[in-house]
């Protein structure tokens, strides 16, 4: 009990949300560290995966130069994707997975409020030479796009495609 009410009075104190990223290494999570329980829900583009039915591991590289390697994915419906997020880059980056029209939104309320916080399972936020883990359930076919929305990144062409096939 302890814990928790000194969670929400840090909550409270510098605006937080009780499963930001920084506090419960959920989503995002730095490499090799442990990963507390996702909030699980549906999105058009899929849901939060669980780590052991990862059935493949894709590493993605982001730089300053406002790209991601690689920038087009193909995964299959039903996959559970371990996305290894290395930034190679001397500023903050994120992966964020949606539609274009969420990301399109979300980057916008980004430029108004650029210190936000996140804990959403879609996202992966990481500092300069860290590596995050994303894990990811396609169970929607379709094509869908990832980007780093920090302001001017996203408007820079920091973007890319996931295809997921039947």
């Amino acid at each position: 009990m302890k814990f928790r009410s000194i969670l929400l009075s840090l909550t409270l104190t510098v605006g937080l949300s009780p499963l930001s990223n920084s506090l419960a290494h959920g989503p995002g999570t730095p490499h090799g560290q442990h990963h507390a329980a996702v909030k699980k829900e549906q999105t058009p583009w899929g849901i939060a995966g669980d780590v052991d039915q990862v059935r493949s591991t894709i590493k993605i590289v982001m730089t300053d130069n406002m790209r991601f390697t690689p920038n087009l994915i193909r995964v299959k419906k039903g996959d559970t994707i371990r996305f290894q997020v290395a930034n190679r880059g001397a500023v903050m980056h994120e992966m964020v997975i949606g539609t274009k029209s969420e990301l399109d939104a979300h980057a916008e309320m980004m430029k108004k409020h650029p210190n936000m916080e996140h804990d959403e399972p879609y996202m992966a936020h990481v500092s300069p030479g860290k590596t995050a883990d994303l894990v990811w359930l396609f169970n929607r076919e379709g094509e869908f796009d990832f980007a780093c929305l920090i302001p001017g990144h996203y408007q820079a062409g920091m973007v890319g495609k996931i295809r997921v096939s039947p």
